[in-house]
């Protein structure tokens, strides 16, 4: 009987750092293209020959890594799932704080430069836009 739980355990365990591993793997997708979008955003803006408009670079680019995080916060659990050792606990308490408030901040900022593209779209302005003018 406990060869049949420790080896359906092990399984688990097994399917487990699997799952960690794509969720980590789709995290690091997920930046790279936030780099890549937020890139040809910026050289097609260049190309255009407009204002360099980094305000909307940045945004994209937020919108990616705050996905990003998020995915790779929950790898971070999975991994403990498997392995709750109390420094595993304490590393993961402390790589979720970190990453929280990575979020939450880079969250506040993108509701922050959204509000001020709005009101700059509203009335016709772009002198806090982030802009550079040639």
């Amino acid at each position: 009987m406990t060869t049949v739980t420790g080896s359906v355990e092990d399984t688990i365990v097994t399917f487990v750092h699997w799952l960690k591993l794509g969720v980590e793997i789709l995290g690091a997708g997920l930046v790279a293209l936030g780099v890549c979008v937020a890139m040809t955003h910026l050289i097609r803006t260049a190309l255009a020959r407009k204002p360099a408009e980094f305000t909307a670079s940045r945004l994209i680019l937020a919108r990616y890594l705050a996905l990003a995080l998020e995915f790779e916060l929950g790898a971070d659990i999975l991994g403990t799932a498997i392995s709750p050792s109390w420094d595993q606990i304490g590393k993961l308490g402390a790589i979720a704080v970190i990453r929280t408030g990575l979020n939450f901040f880079l969250s506040m900022e993108l509701k922050g430069e959204q509000i001020l593209a709005r009101s700059d779209a509203a009335t016709g302005s772009t002198a806090n836009d982030g802009s550079l003018h040639a």
